[in-house]
Order: C-alpha cells, then sequence, then structure tokens
C-alpha cells in the first residue's frame, strides 16, 4: 500500500477531512489532496508529525510493503500532543470574549490618566483660578495613580481568568474533531466587526491630533486651549484603542485555536498582542513624564510629551500591524 492511500485510510478513521488535516499540519488543503493524489510527499518534518498525529511508525507511512499498520508503543505515545475538546476551544473563546473589555478599558484609563495633571497644572499658572503649582500636581498626579492602579488591577483580573489557557499560546496541541470547522466558522462570523472596528480604532488613533493642530492654527498662545485639545486627543486615542483591542484580544484567541498567524505550529513565537504593546507604550510614556515633571515642577513645558507620544502612536500601530502582516 502506497503512502497516499494510508494517508487516506488514516485520516478517514480520525474522522477529519483535508482541511482539517492541513490545519493540524499547519499546510495547506491543497497540499493534503496533493499528498492524497500521489502527486507529491511531504517532507521528513511533516512524516514525524503525521507519526505523532496518528500514533503509527514512520516506517508504515513510508515503506510501501508493509501494509499494516504499527502503532507507537506507550512510550512513544506520551510524546504525542495534549488535544483541546470542543468544550474547552468554546470556554476559550468566551473566557477572552469576557476580558477583552476589561483589558481595553485597562489601556484606555493608562491613557487618559494624565488629563487631571495636565489640566489642573495649565491652571495653576494663572492665579485667578486659585490653585497652587504644588496643590494641582498632588491632585493630578494622585488621580493619575488611581487611574493606572485600577487600570493594572484589571489586566491582573484578566490574566488570572485566561491563565489556564496559556497552554494554547505556548504548546502545540492537537484538537478534537470538529474544533477546527467550529472555530473557523465563528472567526467568519466575527470578520466584519472584527474589520469594522479595527478601521475605526486606527482612524480615530490618526485623527485624535487634527483638533490640537487646529487650535495651534487658530492661537497658540492659548495654553489653556491647548491642553484641553490635546486632552480631548487623548481621549479620542483612547476611545480608539477600545475598540481595536476588544476585538483583538478575540481575534486572537482565534488565531491561538487554529494555531495560525503568529499561533501557528512553526512559529509559537508569541508576538506581543496590540493591547500589551498599547499598555507598555503608554505606561513608559506616563513614566517618562512624571520622571521629567516631578524634579522640576515645571508641567507648563513637560506636557509636550504627551503631544509627541499621541503624534507617534499612530506611527507604532502601523509599524506593528505591518510586521504582523509580514510574518504572516
Amino acid at each position: 500500500m502506497i503512502f497516499a492511500d494510508k494517508l487516506i485510510k488514516l485520516r478517514k478513521q480520525a474522522g477529519w477531512s483535508q482541511e482539517e488535516l492541513a490545519a493540524h499540519l499547519d499546510v495547506s488543503r491543497q497540499s493534503v489532496s496533493k499528498w492524497e493524489s500521489a502527486q507529491s510527499i511531504p517532507d521528513l518534518e511533516k512524516i514525524i508529525k503525521l507519526s505523532k498525529l496518528f500514533g503509527v511508525s514512520t516506517d508504515y507511512l513510508v515503506k510501501d510493503e508493509i501494509d499494516d499498520e504499527i502503532y507507537l508503543d506507550e512510550q512513544e505515545e506520551d510524546l504525542s500532543f495534549r488535544k483541546v475538546s470542543m468544550n474547552e476551544a468554546n470556554e476559550f473563546i468566551k473566557v477572552k470574549a469576557e476580558t477583552a473589555p476589561f483589558i481595553a478599558y485597562g489601556v484606555f484609563l493608562c491613557i487618559i490618566s494624565p488629563i487631571c495633571l495636565l489640566m489642573l497644572g495649565g491652571l495653576s499658572e494663572y492665579g485667578k483660578y486659585g490653585i497652587s503649582e504644588n496643590v494641582a500636581g498632588a491632585i493630578g498626579i494622585v488621580i493619575l495613580l488611581i487611574l493606572v492602579t485600577i487600570a493594572v488591577t484589571l489586566f491582573i483580573y484578566s490574566r488570572s481568568k485566561t491563565s489556564s489557557f496559556d497552554y494554547l499560546e505556548n504548546e502545540i496541541f492537537e484538537t478534537e474533531y470538529g474544533v477546527i470547522g467550529m472555530v473557523k466558522e465563528r472567526r467568519a462570523l466575527y470578520q466584519d466587526y472584527y474589520t469594522r472596528n479595527n478601521i475605526i480604532g486606527v482612524a480615530l488613533c490618526i485623527m485624535a491630533m487634527i483638533p490640537f493642530f487646529t487650535g495651534i492654527m487658530i492661537n497658540e498662545n492659548d495654553e489653556i486651549m491647548l491642553i484641553a485639545l490635546l486632552c480631548l486627543a487623548l481621549v479620542l486615542v483612547g476611545i480608539g484603542v477600545i475598540r481595536f483591542v476588544k476585538v483583538g484580544v478575540v481575534w486572537a484567541s482565534f488565531e491561538k485555536l487554529l494555531q495560525e498567524g503568529d499561533y501557528s505550529r512553526t512559529k509559537k513565537e508569541k508576538n506581543p498582542l496590540m493591547a500589551a504593546i498599547t499598555v507598555v507604550y503608554w505606561l513608559s510614556v506616563t513614566a517618562i513624564f512624571l520622571a521629567v515633571s516631578l524634579p522640576s515642577r515645571n508641567w507648563r513645558e513637560t506636557w509636550i510629551i504627551w503631544v509627541i507620544a499621541a503624534v507617534l502612536f499612530p506611527a507604532l500601530i502601523a509599524i506593528v500591524n505591518l510586521f504582523s502582516g509580514k510574518k504572516k
């Protein structure tokens, strides 16, 4: 019996379609079709994967004179991949969908955390508002730290809910019959919503600074107006981030289960999610702002850090998306 016939027999015994087998091997359905029609044969790496996948020896697969299955012994079977059931897959998608808003709103809080400090710092420069520089700085920093604390709490909570599924990201695994089809169907239904929110989110981040630069053209000497417009820009960036982080977390759950994109078997290199990159970026900006502002107490000038950060953020999004697209 030739390899092609053996592959067809084993695949049908497992109850898989060509597409499902292809997903398990991280190849195209056309590749499986060519193997089964004897137009080509897989390389050694794929032969070994097929051996582990079906629990048969490599000799059985490659030697035409061996017609009866030679199954792996118990020691070899221990090397087989973890199986993900339909219930596990559904629970993982459910948990990711539930925690996605917590992650998104946590990032939002990080982005808007300096708004109070910026506004009070600007108002303290004018005696008519009755706010001293020390009071403005103290209140602003306290509110900033409270918002960042709430955000970190949301991140920790989300992490605790999903930690039991870490193996989906870190390990190579197999899925039980029907799981691949279910995930692909749900991803197809989610596609339009995912694309729409990504477009809106990225557009908001890119256009967020338009009001600020418009204010500069109208009256660059009105510092209170400029700070207010900068705060508006941060809010718009935050709203944009909410849109693409929420859908991005759910979309990543589909890719993890399908072992595609950054979570394919050949990669498994865990390219950071946009949510993680965004969190690190804005927490870093906050840290830089405080490190520069606290010693000098010169809030009137250091707020320019947020202008630069808001301008650079869309570029960061574009670079990450471009990099991820090339890897896929």
